[in-house]
């Protein structure tokens, strides 16, 4: 029986680049992203299990703000679209940058915003 996904989570028409933080190589795209974790659209597959420390860099009007994380690899497999990988990972202790993401990209994404100001 397939077990259905109680965590709510938002997805993101544009795509965040996620990179590698100890490298600094792109890793891939966020595909959706929650409190508690995101998926990542990537072209090669991810070693489930592994910990990733991982950095976001989030353009803004004072220039680049980066988010650094650290998240475990819970499964991977191969996206519909050829060539390319869906990975799901589980956040390590999120920092309270993150947290502020993902409030703000669930107040950009939904209507609440919109009902408010009319």
């Amino acid at each position: 029986m397939k077990s259905q996904r109680r965590i709510e989570r938002h997805q993101l028409p544009y795509y965040l680049k996620v990179f590698n933080r100890l490298t600094d190589k792109p890793m891939g795209s966020i595909g959706n992203i929650s409190l508690d974790g995101l998926m990542l659209i990537s072209q090669l597959p991810m070693l489930v299990g592994a910990r990733f420390e991982m950095r976001l860099k989030i353009p803004g009007t004072d220039g680049v703000h980066v988010i650094d994380f650290a998240a475990t690899c819970q499964w991977s497999r191969e996206d519909v679209t050829p060539g390319s990988y869906d990975s799901g990972f589980a956040l390590v202790a999120p920092p309270a940058e993150f947290v502020e993401l993902v409030d703000a990209l669930r107040f950009y994404f939904s209507f609440h915003h919109l009902a408010a100001s009319a």
